[in-house]
């Protein structure tokens, strides 16, 4: 699932993008919001990790392109624009696309399949270092390394600026965001559940309503978000009697 953020202070041109995104298979919108400063606040804070995130380019405050080099290494950037004229100066940001408004279904989908492609040699990266099974982490205290196993934590937390990962026996604070963390831990085994949570799934004990609670004893939060495709985890588990009544 590509996770999906839209920036934009047209409410209408909002409405459009997070329509095409809610309608488009294997696709989700985990925000949409009007204000660049908000956007900005919820991505380098860590709050919100998305894979993609649509950015006008003509915004109050803080334009489109400012906004995206500074978001530019957590999230894969696509421009969005009534005025052509800005091609260049969004490219020079390395968007990896550009959509002319008014964005048609059809050329938005081609976006999403440019995006694809640059999302695989990123992800590819990764899955060798996964098969370690560890990684190490700088933490807060200065100049020392911490080996974090995988089997070992319990999940992972944003905290403004920095992440803390919680271990059997230990809380560790590092200064990364949950998509560089996120990036580096095997889908199979770790889940988003919350834009500020990712847990271990084999230490999932139950989950009801919109609460968590792991084999640690810990209670992390459902976001409503990522509880469709946490559900679709559990019922690929799910003991299921073929007895007919």
């Amino acid at each position: 699932m590509i996770t999906c953020y839209v920036v934009d202070d047209e409410r209408h041109a909002l409405e459009v993008l997070s329509r095409y995104i809610q309608n488009t298979p294997g696709l989700l919108l985990i925000g949409a919001e009007e204000n660049p400063l908000q956007a900005l606040d919820a991505i380098a804070s860590g709050q919100l990790t998305a894979d993609i995130t649509f950015l006008d380019v003509d915004m109050p405050q803080l334009s489109g392109v400012d906004l995206a080099g500074l978001i530019n290494s957590r999230t894969t950037v696509v421009f969005t624009t009534a005025y052509p004229d800005y091609a260049y100066q969004a490219f020079e940001k390395n968007a990896v696309d550009f959509l002319l408004k008014p964005i048609s279904y059809e050329r938005f989908l081609k976006g999403i399949t440019k995006v694809k492609e640059s999302l695989q040699p990123r992800q590819a990266i990764p899955a060798v270092e996964q098969n370690d099974g560890y990684f190490f982490i700088k933490t807060d205290v200065k100049g020392k390394f911490v080996r974090v196993n995988f089997e070992e934590i319990s999940y992972v937390e944003a905290m403004q600026n920095y992440v803390r990962i919680q271990t059997a026996t230990e809380k560790l604070t590092t200064y990364l965001s949950m998509k560089e963390v996120e990036e580096h831990l095997p889908a199979t085994d770790f889940a988003r559940v919350h834009k500020s949570f990712i847990v271990h799934l084999p230490k999932v004990k139950t989950v009801e309503g919109n609460q968590i609670v792991l084999s640690t004893g810990n209670v992390v939060p459902m976001g409503s978000s990522y509880r469709t495709a946490l559900l679709d985890m559990i019922n690929a588990k799910l003991l299921k009697s073929k007895r007919v009544n």
